[in-house]
């Protein structure tokens, strides 16, 4: 990779595009730190932003592009440096219950989410968006799988807000009836890492129920989440073979259209299990790494409009809705059954 394919022509109006972006990804921060805030995340308030200030202020062709730097280039690194909140130990050290059952809920999110996507004609981009971001981990899977898809922005920003609206959804309604579901304090941690959409979404629903609730989600969930990189990878074979096989060619490992900065997260995720690395020092970049995958948000939310989200978000929302409610349903069975 060219060193000019990672740097911008940093005009004026582009580094105030870039600038936007970090102004709009704080402003979300501090906004998630409020009361029911947090419970959404700073992801979806970042896109949410970015839409606001697209439809009250406006922006020209030049933050539009420091825009898409941060949502392209920005969004890499800050993939990358997410790696630093998995330590693949803790997965290993949960045992093989646990990874099951976050294997299972992953496979039954995709299947489901996908299928019923079909089902509502969701454009099918945005149906397989919806699906990994519900059955990963939220806004973050949805913006590292799009260019595997080659998804377009608007895309990615509806995929994005759509499973980060679901999960706040989901969130509220798990904190609300989780004293009626009949789990004991592990059980319900095993539930809520298994089935929410966004790492923020299973601590807000899990920290009501106790510290060893809250501490068995969120192991469970970055199993879920260090399960990104086998998914991008197989539906990236799944896409190159379709398109190589319809023009006749054998698919290898090296055709295979997977970013670069996924196998950076899983290479960053190895190094931090080492714990050469402080967990305050990883907390601190997981910390900076949020921020610059909200500089990311903000700027797919400055590339989308309103109109065009009412328009392709609908039947996507809807899919999604369906698919969560049978994850959740899933999800609970397969603990009572197994855990």
């Amino acid at each position: 990779m060219k060193m000019n394919d990672l740097l911008p022509r940093f005009t004026v109006p582009v580094l105030k595009g870039i600038a936007l972006t970090l102004v709009l990804a704080l402003a979300a921060r501090l906004i998630a730190g409020l009361p029911f805030f947090a419970i959404m995340g700073q992801l979806v308030i970042a896109i949410m932003l970015g839409m606001v200030w697209r439809a009250s202020v406006g922006v020209d062709s030049g933050l539009l592009e420091g825009a898409s730097y941060s949502s392209k280039k920005l969004l890499r690194l800050g993939i990358i440096l997410l790696g630093f909140r998995l330590n693949l130990f803790d997965i290993y050290n949960a045992g093989t219950t646990v990874f099951f059952i976050a294997f299972a809920n992953l496979t039954f999110a995709l299947l489901a989410v996908y299928g019923l996507s079909r089902v509502f004609k969701v454009e099918k981009r945005l149906g397989i968006l919806t699906a990994c971001g519900t059955a990963i981990c939220g806004a973050a899977a949805v913006v590292a799988i799009a260019p595997v898809i080659k998804a377009n922005e608007k895309e990615t920003a509806v995929g994005a807000a759509n499973v980060a609206v679901l999960g706040t959804i989901f969130t509220i309604l798990y904190t609300l009836i989780f004293s009626y579901l009949g789990l004991n304090t592990l059980d319900y941690g095993v539930f809520a890492g298994g089935t929410l959409h966004e790492i923020a979404h299973v601590v807000a629903a899990a920290d009501p129920a106790g510290q060893a609730a809250l501490d068995l989600a969120i192991i469970v969930k970055l199993t879920r989440v260090a399960l990104l990189v086998p998914v991008a990878i197989l539906i990236g074979f799944l896409i190159q073979r379709k398109a190589t096989g319809a023009a006749g060619k054998k698919v290898t490992f090296a055709s295979l259209p997977i970013p670069w900065f996924i196998l950076g997260f899983l290479a960053v995720s190895a190094f931090n299990t080492t714990g050469l690395i402080s967990q305050g020092a990883a907390s601190a970049i997981v910390s900076f790494a949020y921020l610059l995958i909200g500089m990311a948000m903000a700027g797919l939310g400055l590339n989308v409009d309103f109109k065009s989200f009412r328009q392709m978000g609908g039947k996507a929302l809807s899919a999604g809705l369906a698919g969560s409610v049978l994850l959740s349903v899933f999800g609970y069975l397969l603990v009572r059954l197994f855990y």
